[in-house]
């Protein structure tokens, strides 16, 4: 249920936005507001639970969640640039992994307490750096 409701904004923006840049931008954005919406603890469980679990396959469960994100993130990435979306040398891994440490860093963020206006100003610096063609 949690991945259905709180968790989809992300597979949401990459299905639906024509560009990497635009899917990642989107995300950032929605991931300000799913973070820090009162009707439930702030932050990503995904991102979070394993840190609260003793169990290796939670553990190893959660991993997996996180590593397929990053995963879909360099795909998306990797059809911009063959698409000539992004400079021909644009470095897909290196993308993706940046886009998953800006998530996991709003989520930890909004778990200290960080507001949803302060984590919607580091989604802006956030695509500052994203290269263009």
């Amino acid at each position: 249920m949690y991945t259905v409701k709180h968790g989809a904004f992300g597979d949401r923006a990459l299905a639906e936005e024509p560009t990497a840049r635009a899917a990642i931008g989107r995300m950032f954005h929605e991931a300000a507001a799913e973070y820090t919406d009162p009707g439930h603890p702030h932050g990503c469980l995904v991102i979070h639970a394993a840190t609260n679990c003793t169990t290796p396959e939670v553990e190893a469960s959660l991993r997996e969640r996180r590593n397929a994100n990053i995963a879909a993130f360099q795909s998306r990435i990797e059809a911009d640039v063959a698409a000539g979306e992004l400079p021909a040398g644009a470095d897909a891994g290196a993308l993706a992994r940046y886009a998953g440490a800006i998530l996991q860093g709003m989520s930890q963020q909004a778990r200290d307490g960080a507001s949803r206006e302060e984590l919607e100003a580091l989604a802006e610096i956030a695509m500052v750096i994203w290269p263009r063609t």
